[in-house]
């Protein structure tokens, strides 16, 4: 792919791949729906006109190639595949694979060299598929040095880490509203089938027990390829949406989950018109914000332990105003029971802003919270890309956890406490060696935040100056007409 002129950066040759792979995938798995429709004495039809499947277009490594090729994928398979009428779910997936998916590669002979190199994986092999769900999990690894695309991925150490504490149960319903390449799903598919999973019918609930919604194009194709990889038949309910643009009041109970896993977005800020869609004095263009408000609406406050686990950044801790008020919600509503504060460059090198995971549940309003500092490994400053977070880390959180205790790295706090300070949560631990000095990052967060509190509240002064000056203003000037 790099001696295409047509594809430019790491996140264009993963997308390119990324089509191939699944339209790869999907053709294997056509392969045994036939040979189970067979044995039945059953007919399986494939969703894709004949001459656009995988088998008669790329499978023969003497196929077709060059401008033939290049002309076959741009004007027909492309054109065909975007336009496909959607009457049941896999011909859904489909469409929805290739709706905004693009072909970049403009030499078709270097589409065949590519195409042929797949064609030596059989997904029907495990081997082979398990070998490929290492292969892409480091695809997606090698997103976060690609720009932008870095906020699809969260390290599987924290989503691995994160699943296993929130431990999703058969048949509960799992949701990652934006669920960028799939990862908290993919965690949650492994860790129930290899803990709850004992016969076909469990299964066939495990499969439609997982949902996610990815608003952008890539990481939603990604993410459907990756529940491929992890053995979802038919990942419709992988949904490419943006569940931010609908009117909270539209959710109905059959929208509810049972838990949420999920990073949602941070340091971004919604369009126009989206705030209009949460009760007014949430109101707010901030994503992460708006995720926080969704998250708690979307659980279903009538299942016995309904859950979420999440990760936010240091902002959303001790920020006022509506922060505070989605803070308040959350504590008088949810039991918010663990915090767990994470170093800086854990999602590097995307960001570099410190983050925290976020744990809670139903059953009672929160009366006190547990906060665990994750510290770095010895002799680790930061964690980079060839340094990143492990789950062996994880293990000490993971013997505390239900046995808690203060020490060096956990302390609890009162809600009264955190109430008495605006529902600040950015609370220092108490119980570190003195000699500790506070992260620069998060004193220049914190500086940023009070700024922009002076900043907003000169504009106000300056709005409450001009309206009482105006009156007067108006009457000097009639004054001087006259």
């Amino acid at each position: 792919m790099r001696q295409d002129a047509g594809v430019n950066g790491d996140a264009q040759r993963i997308e390119q791949l990324v089509w191939m792979l699944f339209l790869k995938i999907f053709d294997d798995r056509e392969t045994e729906l036939e040979m189970e429709a067979n044995m039945s004495a059953g007919t399986y039809v494939s969703p894709i006109a004949e001459r656009l499947r995988w088998r008669n277009w790329a499978a023969d490594p003497e196929g077709i190639t060059g401008d033939e090729l290049l002309d076959f994928v741009d004007n027909l398979l492309f054109k065909t595949l975007k336009e496909i009428q959607a009457t049941n779910d896999r011909e859904a997936v489909i469409r929805d694979v290739f709706e905004d998916t693009h072909n970049f590669m403009k030499n078709g002979t270097l589409i065949r060299r590519v195409v042929n190199k797949i064609n030596e994986i059989d997904f029907n092999k495990s081997d082979d598929r398990h070998t490929l769900g290492d292969v892409y999990e480091n695809i997606l690894k090698g997103l976060q040095s690609a720009g932008n695309a870095g906020e699809y991925y969260t390290p599987r150490a924290v989503t691995q880490f994160m699943t296993e504490m929130v431990d999703p149960k058969l048949g509960e319903r799992v949701l990652d509203p934006a669920c960028g390449t799939g990862g908290f799903l993919a965690c949650t598919i492994d860790y129930v089938r290899n803990n709850y999973v004992t016969s076909a019918e469990h299964e066939a609930e495990l499969q439609k027990s997982i949902f996610g919604v990815e608003k952008k194009p890539l990481p939603h194709v990604l993410c459907v390829t990756n529940m491929f990889l992890h053995g979802i038949d038919t990942p419709s309910q992988i949904r490419h949406d943006n569940l931010l643009e609908r009117p909270y009041r539209d959710y109905s109970p059959k929208d509810r989950v049972d838990i949420i896993l999920t990073n949602p977005p941070f340091g971004g800020r919604e369009e126009d018109g989206i705030e209009q869609n949460v009760p007014t004095k949430f109101q707010t263009k901030e994503t992460a914000d708006l995720f926080l408000f969704l998250i708690m609406h979307l659980l279903d406050q009538k299942k016995e332990n309904a859950r979420a686990a999440l990760v936010l950044p240091d902002g959303s801790l001790f920020g006022d105003g509506v922060k505070a008020k989605l803070k308040k919600k959350l504590l008088e509503e949810w039991n918010l029971h663990t915090i767990i504060r994470l170093p800086n460059g854990v999602f590097a090198p995307y960001t570099g802003i410190k983050t925290n995971l976020l744990f809670f549940q139903n059953g009672q309003p929160t009366e006190e919270v547990w906060f665990y500092e994750h510290p770095y490994p010895p002799g680790y400053k930061s964690y980079s890309k060839t340094k990143p977070i492990r789950i062996e880390e994880f293990d000490a959180e993971k013997a505390w956890w239900n046995d808690r205790t203060e020490s060096e790295l956990a302390w609890k706090v009162p809600v009264q406490e955190i109430v008495d300070n605006n529902y600040n949560l950015d609370i220092s631990n108490p119980n570190a060696p003195e000699d500790v000095f506070r992260d620069p990052d998060t004193l220049l967060a914190e500086y940023r935040a009070l700024d922009a509190r002076v900043a907003d509240t000169r504009a106000a002064l300056k709005k409450a100056l001009a309206d009482a000056l105006s009156p007067a203003v108006a009457a000097d000037k009639r004054g001087g007409d006259q």
